[in-house]
């Protein structure tokens, strides 16, 4: 099942519910979705443009939360953290910090990775090894830390 039809049943689900939050973000994939086909003049995505997509609007409610909260407004913040839970539900499950940095560890050893001038080389690598399953900046932190 494709997550364009995933999306549509969850959204018949949250509809019987009347559950506004789930709607929202539901909508917000199914938007997206339709956005990036007629953009790219595709009738379908691939599982990986799909993931990425996800992966942004994920990105872009956890930005917009930590805004919220920074300047105090925890009224907006709350339901963007919200949108997030359901649009995760999307995504394949994420690997926790302590597997980011083994797969790191075994990439800078293909690599022969020596310092921070080497960033470039491992980032690629774990970015195309972790595409989904991780977020960018936590890897970027890791590799960092790492290779310093």
């Amino acid at each position: 099942m494709s997550l364009q039809d995933q999306i549509t049943e969850q959204l018949k689900v949250a509809m019987k519910a009347k559950d506004t939050v789930a709607l929202e973000s539901l909508r917000a994939i199914k938007s997206a979705i339709l956005l990036a086909q007629t953009q790219a003049g595709a009738k379908d995505l691939n599982s990986d443009d799909e993931i990425k997509l996800v992966q942004k609007l994920v990105k872009q409610r956890k930005d917009s939360a930590e805004i919220f909260r920074q300047q105090g407004r925890v009224d907006l913040a709350e339901p963007e953290e919200a949108q997030i839970k359901i649009i995760e539900q999307f995504l394949p499950e994420q690997l926790d910090e302590d597997a980011i940095a083994a797969q790191i560890d075994i990439i800078i050893t293909k690599t022969g990775a020596a310092g921070m001038k080497d960033m470039g080389k491992v980032m690629g690598m774990a970015s195309k090894e972790m595409a989904g399953k991780a977020d960018g900046k936590t890897i970027s932190s890791i590799v960092r830390q790492k290779l310093s």
